[in-house]
């Protein structure tokens, strides 16, 4: 009973932290997205009306990028809000029919519900409006006008210029038409008004009616994908044959166990002996936070009596087969060892294992800043390996070796209860002492690495900051890269500023220079090429 209330616990705590990265993703996402919205609104505000292609032009030189990925600056527009295969109108529609059998308190909150229902949606339909970008400037009319989610996606999806200009120009004489008949007594001038203005609503339906239903409709290979999506998320470990089985006729028809084995490739999703699982989007948008997550929840860092260095992520039976496989081809190394059997015959357990300096290295260094739980674990074997590649011979290593293990024993312990510390000869008073004589900072010392990092920290510190900023601007490096230089360099910061303190920063600002530079290097944006760079444009 004990054992399965772990494995709950562990279960929840995963849950947990794979909740707090997607909660992270949506804040950064959200932030990255307003940020791109106001700079399109000022590009696009107060100019003439623009073709699709004039805009992806304009975005092109603005950016200083190619016509690709200009036309992926464009907002897109949102997916239909669809609940359990019903559209909100009708949904509403359906609850109000509803209300009408209740009474007292269930029809009272029916109607909070309804409310709710029509507040959310009224939100939806302001994104909708918000990523036509041309209509940025005119909303004001726009919301005068009879439309729905439908009609709103027509408009998004109109490129050329005339039939922009054409609606533009009804919204405007409707709109210049109803200021003039503000405050206006009824009369003849009133009433011409207000026919220019149902004629302007009949224009711009007009405008609408001209682009087609099929043009927003879905193709069947689309309708296919998000079939194929949906049955493998609701049933992990579906095969293509059962797929095809339960499609719809209209799907079914265009279909087979062939065509669908080969559109699942392009769908992020993982094939393990003919049974199909959806992979997490963290693992594509960025696998290194993912791994962290992971490794806190089901995973270990530890090291060996011989002070070998492991790192490994666990997981059973068939499904953490293919996210053992998706993350191995993800992170590009590390061993694979599957389908091993379990001591308490129960599913088979799958293994991903670091064993090589260089490897768990490289692993701890890019998953460091993402790491709740086992960053201890993580500092004191980067520290380890950093000492047994270049300071073997020194006087501290092998006491300081022994404080490592120490340390690592008391990180992997400590919330067990009862555990025996004298049979490791570790004293719970002595921890404190044992992480301050930490040694990246002595043996950055000894490598002479200190940069002007050290010697100036406040004024050349912000210059590299900003120089490296304006770096990763020019070039296309992945956002996953792009977050890791930016934690790298949030951490020299708070290394540089302990210093000033009097106090021994964990990471010293030289060897965090060094990470960021061989991120760096790795997309041609040197220190060297900066300051070549920065010269010549001088």
């Amino acid at each position: 009973m004990t054992e399965q209330a772990d494995k709950y616990r562990d279960a929840a705590q995963q849950m947990n932290r794979l909740a707090e990265l997607d909660e992270e993703e949506a804040e950064t996402k959200d932030s990255i997205e307003e940020q791109l919205d106001t700079e399109l609104k000022s590009i696009f505000s107060n100019t003439h009306i623009m073709s699709e292609h004039e805009e992806i032009t304009k975005l092109s030189s603005t950016f200083n990028v190619n016509a690709t990925d200009a036309r992926k600056q464009l907002s897109s527009f949102p997916n239909e809000y669809i609940i359990q295969d019903h559209t909100i109108p009708d949904l509403v529609r359906k609850m109000r029919k509803s209300r009408r059998a209740l009474k007292g308190t269930h029809r009272t909150k029916m109607s909070k519900a309804i409310d709710t229902m029509i507040d959310a949606y009224a939100d939806h339909l302001q994104k909708c409006i918000g990523s036509i970008t041309w209509l940025n400037d005119y909303t004001v009319p726009l919301s005068k006008m009879r439309y729905n989610e439908k009609d709103l996606s027509k408009l998004h999806k109109m490129k050329d210029s005339d039939i922009r200009r054409e609606t533009v120009d009804s919204l405007c004489k409707y709109w210049e038409a109803e200021l003039k008949q503000t405050g206006m007594a009824y009369g003849k001038e009133y009433s011409e008004l207000a026919k220019e203005m149902r004629l302007a609503k009949k224009g711009f339906r007009n405008a609408i009616a001209k682009i087609s239903n099929q043009s927003i409709t879905k193709t069947k290979k689309q309708r296919q994908d998000d079939f194929i999506i949906k049955a493998v998320c609701e049933n992990p470990g579906i095969s293509a044959k059962v797929i095809h089985e339960r499609m719809p006729t209209s799907l079914f028809k265009i279909s087979s166990p062939n065509t669908i084995s080969k559109s699942i490739k392009k769908l992020d999703i993982v094939s393990v002996d003919g049974e199909y699982y959806k992979v997490p989007s963290m693992i594509k948008k960025n696998i290194w936070a993912y791994t962290a997550a992971f490794i806190d929840s089901d995973g270990y860092i530890t090291l060996d009596r011989n002070l070998n260095p492991r790192v490994g992520l666990i997981a059973t039976g068939t499904r953490g087969k293919a996210f053992m496989q998706e993350m191995h081809k993800s992170i590009g190394y590390g061993r694979m060892h599957l389908d091993q059997k379990s001591p308490q015959q129960t599913r088979l357990i799958q293994r991903l294992n670091f064993y090589s300096q260089d490897d768990v290295t490289n692993l701890l260094t890019k998953c460091l800043p993402h790491f709740r739980l086992k960053k201890g674990n993580a500092k004191l074997l980067l520290e380890l390996i950093r000492m047994k590649k270049s300071y073997k011979k020194a006087d501290w290593y092998k006491p300081r070796c022994d404080e490592i293990f120490k340390l690592m024993k008391w990180e992997n312990h400590k919330d067990h209860v009862g555990y025996d510390w004298l049979k490791e000869g570790i004293y719970l008073t002595d921890i404190a002492k044992l992480q301050g004589n930490c040694k990246m900072s002595a043996m950055d010392s000894m490598e002479q690495v200190g940069t002007v990092l050290k010697r100036q920290p406040s004024n050349f510190y912000a210059k590299y900051l900003r120089e490296t900023k304006e770096a990763m601007g020019r070039t296309k490096m992945p956002d996953e890269m792009e977050q890791q230089v930016l934690s790298f360099l949030e951490t020299g910061k708070k290394s540089i500023q302990a210093e000033l303190e009097g106090n021994v920063p964990f990471m010293s600002p030289a060897f965090i220079k060094e990470r960021i530079e061989e991120i760096l290097s790795q997309y041609g944006i040197s220190e060297r090429q900066r300051f070549e760079l920065k010269n010549a444009m001088v």
